[in-house]
This record gives C-alpha cells, sequence and structure tokens, in this order.
C-alpha cells in the first residue's frame, strides 16, 4: 500500500472513529453503570444482561480501530457479565478497574 492510499485509510478510519464514538462511549457507560450497581450490590439480571451485550459489541469494534488491549478487555467484561447465577460484589473493584481501563483506552484514542 502506497502513502496516498495509507492516508486514504487513515482518513476513513478518523471519519468511521468520529461516527461511533457517541455509541462507543455509551457502550462503555453501561458498563460503569453494572459496575457501580455491582459494588453497592443493586446489579439487575436485565443490568448484567445489558453490559454483557454492550462488552461484545465493544470487543468486536474496537479491534477495529487497533485498540486490540480494548478488545481484550472488553471480551473478559463481557465474560464476567455472562456468567451462570451472577457475580459476585467482591469483584467489582476489578471490574471497576478494567471499565476504567477500556475508557481510559478509548478516551486516549480520540
Amino acid at each position: 500500500m502506497d502513502s496516498a492510499e495509507q492516508s486514504a485509510l487513515t482518513e476513513a478510519l478518523d471519519r468511521l472513529w468520529a461516527r461511533f464514538i457517541p455509541q462507543i462511549e455509551e457502550r462503555v457507560a453501561v458498563l460503569e453503570s453494572a459496575a457501580a450497581a455491582l459494588n453497592s450490590g443493586q446489579l439487575s439480571v436485565s443490568q448484567s444482561e445489558a453490559a454483557s451485550a454492550a462488552a461484545h459489541k465493544l470487543a468486536g469494534v474496537l479491534g477495529t480501530f487497533g485498540l486490540d488491549k480494548g478488545t481484550v478487555l472488553a471480551r473478559e467484561l463481557e465474560i464476567e457479565y455472562s456468567r451462570v447465577g451472577g457475580l459476585d460484589p467482591a469483584g467489582a473493584g476489578r471490574l471497576i478497574e478494567m471499565v476504567a481501563g477500556l475508557r481510559a483506552m478509548i478516551e486516549s484514542h480520540k
């Protein structure tokens, strides 16, 4: 790929990022809310399901933008929120840290 093609690809990805960032941030907010709810012992089944779905969608999209570590974190979060029998509130701190790391990666990519 020559430099003109590379430049065009970079510009196209930048436009896509600008288009999808509101959805990406919304999905991270769902994960933050679920982690906070778990931390307070108030996580509902529907919140857990929404968090799992949000994490799944993030895992799919972040790699497209070169955020491979974000994809890994999102997959881990998806697995956590998909646990049969629910999550242990004692693990909320770890989930909060994972989501904070995900947000930081996304913020630094802007």
